[in-house]
């Protein structure tokens, strides 16, 4: 008996350990992150941290976790979601990555390219994952969109990101908050790197639209906070046909073989415009689930995130030379909340 309880014993596997999980900055967005990794299987939420301290002791009661300071969290956690006002996001990410913690950092990277390289080079040096939040990558939609869009000769795409005023403090300019989002899966979908060849914007920069022209794609990116009704939808032009991406409902339309023809009946004829309707399959999730379990995957295995710091830089670099044409500025600055 003893002798079989002993094989038994020296036959059992250990459970590989979860990485242990911490979110820095726990406002709207940083709650979601926090939410998420309360309820993953793959990671160990190791605490909190945010300079509002009531905040932060009502998320931690909400999800069961602890509030530490920024120090503290560092020491403790392997990876962390950074979730901090977008003027803060170099100093924290900087201070991560000196702690040897895997960053994920929500979009965008930095306000400046310099400090954006400079975050891309410190990762690299250090052997750490820096992936950054463009969750509509993750958006299931926009998955099936780009499995289609790689037997496609796409011509041109527009993307529409609208939405009524917004009932927070907005420290980042309209082309910052929204439009990035778009630039990135614009990118992401057609490849290279865009010519800003026209921007313009109104209603005080609540509102804004650009014109990106790559080698043989046009495209059309529109961000607006003062619009009355919620659009999130990207339409793909391509010479097989048209795909038509909702973000909100996270379908995916496909429009081809239009039959033009005159009709004849009750005494006259009558133009008709046909076409067949398909709708892919979209398997419904969560993006930002999916986004963390994507980095949460490549912390664990060492594989290049989904989402790079260089693929941040890129959307950053497009939507700096959109806001110098609406504007004039020459830089791009946010305000700390």
């Amino acid at each position: 008996m003893t002798d079989t309880v002993h094989a038994t014993t020296k036959t059992r596997q250990t459970a590989p350990v979860p990485p242990r999980a911490g979110v820095i900055g726990v406002g709207a967005m940083g709650e979601n992150h926090v939410r998420v990794y309360s309820e993953s299987r793959g990671v160990e939420l190791a605490g909190i941290a945010d300079l509002d301290t009531e905040l932060a002791n009502r998320v931690a009661d909400e999800y069961g976790t602890t509030v530490r300071s920024v120090e503290a969290l560092l020491s403790t956690c392997d990876l962390v979601s950074v979730a901090v006002p977008t003027a803060a996001h170099y100093e924290t990410v900087e201070r991560c990555l000196e702690a040897d913690v895997h960053v994920l950092v929500e979009k965008p990277l930095t306000t400046r390219m310099d400090r954006g390289r400079d975050l891309a080079a410190l990762a690299e040096d250090r052997g750490l994952v820096l992936q950054v939040g463009h969750v509509e990558r993750f958006n299931p939609a926009v998955e099936t969109a780009a499995s289609l869009v790689e037997d496609l000769d796409v011509i041109a795409v527009e993307a529409k990101r609208l939405g009524p005023p917004i009932d927070r403090t907005a420290t980042d300019r309209v082309t910052l908050d929204l439009m990035i989002h778009d630039v990135d899966v614009v990118q992401s979908l057609v490849g290279g790197d865009p010519t800003v060849t026209a921007a313009t914007g109104t209603a005080d920069g609540q509102h804004a639209t650009a014109t990106l022209e790559y080698d043989d794609v046009v495209a059309t990116v529109t961000a607006s906070r003062v619009s009355q009704r919620k659009v999130r939808r990207l339409t793909i032009t391509a010479a097989e046909c048209l795909v038509e991406i909702d973000y909100l409902d996270q379908s995916v339309l496909l429009y081809r073989d239009s039959f033009p023809e005159f009709v004849s009946g009750n005494g006259g004829r009558r133009y008709r415009h046909e076409s067949v309707i398909e709708r892919p399959e979209v398997k419904n999730r969560e993006p930002l689930r999916v986004e963390l379990e994507s980095f949460v995957s490549a912390v664990t295995t060492g594989i290049e995130p989904a989402v790079t710091a260089a693929d941040g830089l890129r959307a950053l670099e497009t939507v700096r030379e959109i806001d110098r044409l609406v504007s004039g500025e020459t830089d791009i600055e946010v305000s700390p909340k």
